[in-house]
């Protein structure tokens, strides 16, 4: 089988890029303006709660948090992105952007310090189960193509 890519898939390429400027830029630059202004030094990766009482250490752990969930689920949305985009480019590079908006709302509720606000990031999971349905349905056609 010759794999053909659709010039679409660019918007795919594309989605990819963006999310790595999302998670290593963006949030990147969130937690180390947190680690600033809360104090919290390399090679800690998390404030010791324990040991403060001003809350600071909550404050920076949730931005800190915020952007370390999201690089725990990148890898899975990326491989369910650039799979689903081979069959269905465009339908992938919106799911993935509707996931990545998702994920910086994620984030910004999570840094405001109260954990219970990352779920206004909640609807990212659509495009997330949109791409798991683009690769079943990918797969079952391909498994049924003989």
């Amino acid at each position: 089988m010759l794999l053909e890519l659709s010039p679409n898939f660019g918007w795919v390429i594309g989605t990819t890029v963006f999310s790595w400027f999302v998670h290593h830029g963006y949030m990147s630059s969130g937690v180390m303006k947190a680690r600033k202004k809360y104090g919290v030094k390399y090679p800690a990766l998390y404030a010791d709660e324990s040991k403060d009482d001003s809350g600071n250490a909550k404050a920076f752990n949730c931005v800190q948090r915020g952007q370390q969930n999201s690089l725990e689920n990148q890898p899975i949305f990326l491989s369910l992105m650039i799979l689903a985009g081979l069959q269905y480019p465009v339908t992938a590079s919106v799911a993935g952007m509707i996931w990545i908006a998702g994920r910086i709302t994620y984030f910004l509720g999570y840094s405001t310090g109260n954990p219970a606000l990352r779920s206004r990031g909640a609807f990212g999971y659509l495009g997330l189960l949109t791409l798991l349905g683009a690769n079943l349905k990918f797969a079952f056609d391909l498994l049924t193509s003989q």
